[in-house]
């Protein structure tokens, strides 16, 4: 018999021999290389970064040079050090190669490295993945299964798009493997080419529905998962899966219905991963379909009422369970059944549990409010929990919570938590009570004491249109209301001044300088102790002042060097204002030497406010109590009126004030200057026909411009008047003499150095200016004169100034106005008259 009938190939067996001997002479020849363990100590034991940096660059050398060699022994073992170089940062690509290398090794050891370093190393080259490609369709169809798992989990890690289309019929062929192991791959491989092209899900649609018909619990989760992300990009396929829904219904009451189960146990509950998928992929099925919905109520109520809570697995499904009810258009019985489930979640001690909870319940508070308000205690308490994300969630859904019959007592409870806050919750938390007290406020005195509050317990957090809200709903409110809130916040004042904290409530000086400078009368005199002074909180700590005494509080935050210019601009004016409003003579010296003192502050708008009020004890001395009597009450923003009755207001507001037809101050001076609209005696809310519409706009554009320092050398239409004007020249020049025209050639000595222009002369008023050049260069005074010839009395009487800003140069000048009446007016002065 010779060696080919016994079956001994010689020429086989010597090739092989040789190979074996080549290679133990190359293990001898060359130095066994560093196993990866051993690399892993070295860089650990590094002390610097120089110093790992070092070793990983010299074992990084000497991998290059084992690449170099066409058949070596060690590379799978030099990969696997080049991986975890790579995990720690340093540059690796050098090795893609090598990896192909590896991956086309029939050795399952060199592939498993391979793969590995390919779903790490391999970038966008298309040369590299065209020779990856290959390799990919070469072990799909291997007769291994870990092979073909391999495969599939790289392509699913880094599949192209390109990739994807031609490997995408491999991966539908064995999605229909009856190998399990290789199904649910195969269903985690299409789940990862559909989110890379979504265009390709139609090819799965087949093969999809069949993975729920498994009873490996593998392939089903693999399969819900697919499907989930198939109904999340497509409603087409969303529709075509709804007719799943009692097959998932089955499922699940079967997992919650099976006995233990060693295999897919965890805790006591029956594969809570499963469970989880299940109940998501319900949840898009269910959303906006009142069929589907139907068909998932009974199953979602078991697993809300059977599952066990003592364990966190019992706690993951039910909060899947209540996003299920939610979501979809389940029984009201069902989503109260679901926030009490998160209700219990709150009185968790894992604050994980109980920021879940909170949450969740800020995103359904909208669907069942009722439900929501039974927790509104527990939801309060987490405002006092240590963790910062807890209370921030707690605080918004408490304000979700507010409406108008849990106003005073959320309100309440959420000044306590503002008091106690850091600082990042102040600013959010004091703009949402502001705007929650405003819509739901039950009467105006608790708003009023409300915002009190805020200004006293959010400080310098507070935003700057709560200042003049509050300054406009304490204009608008009775006389009464308004010596209260002058009381109030005289208080607050007096004690931010004392404690030396008024730097850090400033909103609070800026408000309370405008009450008490409005309501000063009010506040120091004997009729105040008749006003009640009990709070909200029952508590009357009001003392009335002497004249003296609040003249030195005003002295004492003025002196302060810690206030902003804004704040004190506030006091000053304030404390001219209580000038008019305090009687005494050392109280009108008094304030009348420290507004003289601002005279020369070393800030400009402070000092032009010292030298503007001081001319209102010397040369218009007579001009200042018309000028600083109490403002009229201001007009709410657009939208932000609340029509709320007020049940502890005795007296009526002013109808004056609630107008249906307001005018802007912007038209009554247009008004004032053109005469578009008569003027009727004794009545303000007169109604007149609306004027004329032709040069209306020429002539207004032309007003506007004089009152903002616009471009004045425009001409204008000359309005109409009933005394005739022969000056051919812009209506700004006719008013002002020429003030800002180019300058006109000089008047001989012994000329008119006073002009006189009547302004308006209707139903017996008529307005005079006078403008006279004065002695310093580039001066002027104007003074208006208003007579009424009427037999009535004439009220509400309205003048404003304006006054533009023009350049010239660097001089100052300062516009007095002069006002002389025979009969009673009621004037409101801008302060603000000065240009530059």
């Amino acid at each position: 018999m010779n060696g080919s009938e016994s079956g001994f190939n010689p020429a086989f067996n010597i090739a092989t021999i040789k190979q074996v001997v080549n290679e133990a002479i190359e293990r001898v020849r060359m130095p066994t290389p560093t196993r990866l363990r051993d690399l892993i100590r070295q860089i650990r034991a590094a002390r610097t970064a120089a110093e790992e940096r070092s070793v990983v660059n010299k074992e990084c050398a000497y991998i290059r040079s084992t690449f170099r060699e066409e058949d070596s022994v060690w590379r799978c073992r030099n990969i696997a050090k080049l991986l975890y170089i790579h995990m720690l940062g340093y540059p690796a690509h050098f090795g893609q190669l090598e990896c192909l290398k590896l991956i086309a090794s029939p050795r399952f050891t060199d592939k498993r490295v391979g793969y590995l370093g390919a779903m790490l190393l391999l970038d966008e080259r298309q040369d590299v993945h065209l020779l990856i490609t290959n390799c990919l369709k070469n072990d799909l169809n291997s007769n291994t299964q870990f092979v073909v798992g391999l495969a599939l989990c790289t392509l699913g890690a880094i599949a192209s798009p390109e990739m994807a289309r031609d490997l995408a019929s491999e991966v539908e062929r064995l999605i229909k493997s009856p190998n399990a192991y290789i199904k649910k791959k195969a269903a985690l491989c299409a789940f990862r080419i559909i989110r890379r092209v979504p265009d390709l899900m139609e090819m799965f649609l087949p093969a999809t529905r069949s993975l729920l018909t498994e009873k490996n619990h593998g392939v089903l989760i693999t399969g819900v998962t697919l499907i989930t992300e198939m109904c999340e990009n497509s409603p087409d396929t969303l529709n075509h899966f709804k007719k799943i829904v009692p097959n998932l219904v089955r499922i699940l009451k079967n997992l919650i219905l099976a006995g233990y189960s060693p295999e897919h146990d965890v805790s006591g509950v029956s594969d809570p991963f499963l469970q989880v998928k299940i109940l998501r992929l319900l949840r898009i099925l269910g959303k906006n379909d009142a069929e589907a919905s139907e068909a998932m109520n009974d199953i979602l109520a078991q697993v809300a009422t059977n599952t066990e809570t003592s364990k966190n697995v019992g706690n993951t499904i039910l909060y899947e369970t209540v996003l299920s009810i939610m979501d979809i258009k389940s029984e009201s019985s069902l989503r109260v059944l679901a926030i009490n489930i998160l209700g219990r979640f709150l009185l968790n001690n894992d604050k994980n549990i109980r920021y879940v909870a909170l949450n969740t319940l800020l995103r359904t508070v909208h669907v069942d409010t009722s439900a929501v308000q039974r927790h509104r205690t527990t939801i309060l308490e987490c405002l006092k929990d240590p963790d910062v994300s807890i209370r921030r969630r707690a605080m918004e859904l408490s304000f979700a919570l507010m409406n108008s019959q849990n106003i005073r007592a959320m309100m309440k409870e959420l000044l306590s938590f503002l008091e106690r806050s850091d600082a990042e919750f102040k600013a959010h938390c004091s703009s949402a009570m502001v705007l929650a007290a405003e819509r739901y406020a039950p009467s105006s005195k608790w708003h009023l004491d409300t915002l009190f509050r805020l200004l006293l317990k959010a400080g310098n957090y507070l935003r700057d249109d709560t200042v003049s809200s509050t300054i406009q709903i304490i204009s608008a409110a009775p006389t009464e209301r308004q010596a209260y809130a002058a009381m109030r916040l005289w208080t607050s004042l007096e004690r931010s001044a004392v404690s030396g904290d008024a730097t850090e409530k400033q909103p609070l000086v800026q408000v309370a300088a405008w009450t008490v400078g409005e309501y000063g009368d009010l506040l120091v005199s004997e009729a105040s102790n008749a006003i009640s002074m009990v709070d909200e909180d029952g508590v009357d700590d009001f003392v009335r002042p002497t004249e003296e005494y609040v003249i030195d509080i005003y002295q004492k935050l003025l002196w302060s060097t810690q206030l902003s210019i804004t704040t004190k601009e506030y006091l000053l004016l304030s404390l001219a204002k209580l000038s008019t409003r305090f009687t005494t003579r050392p109280s009108q010296d008094k304030i009348r030497v420290i507004i003289d003192t601002f005279g020369s502050h070393i800030h400009i708008e402070l000092q032009q406010r010292g030298v503007e009020l001081s001319q209102l004890y010397r040369q218009y001395a007579h001009l200042r109590p018309a000028l600083l009597e109490r403002m009229p009450a201001m007009e709410a923003p657009s939208g932000g009126a609340r029509d709320d009755s007020d049940p502890e207001t005795d007296a009526p507001l002013d109808s004056s004030h609630d107008a249906p037809h307001h005018r802007t101050d912007q038209d009554a001076l247009l008004d004032l200057i053109i005469g578009s609209e008569p003027m009727s005696n004794g009545d303000a809310e007169h109604e007149t026909p609306p004027p004329a519409t032709n040069n209306n706009t020429s002539t207004s554009n032309d007003i506007l411009d004089l009152l903002s320092g616009l471009d004045l050398s425009t001409p204008s239409v000359t309005a109409p008047a009933p005394t005739p004007v022969t000056n051919s020249v812009p209506a700004s020049n006719l008013l002002l003499d020429g003030l800002f025209s180019t300058p006109q050639p000089t008047a001989p000595t012994g000329a008119q150095t006073e002009t006189r222009v009547s302004a308006l002369e209707r139903n017996g008023l008529r307005v005079e200016f006078v403008v006279a050049r004065g002695s310093a260069p580039g001066s002027a005074t104007l003074t208006m004169r208003a007579a009424s010839s009427a037999r009535a009395a004439l009220t509400d009487f309205l003048f404003q100034a304006a006054v533009p800003r023009v350049s010239t140069h660097t001089t100052s000048h300062t516009c007095h106005l002069a006002i002389s009446t025979r009969s009673t007016f009621r004037c409101f002065w801008v302060l603000r008259s000065s240009w530059y």
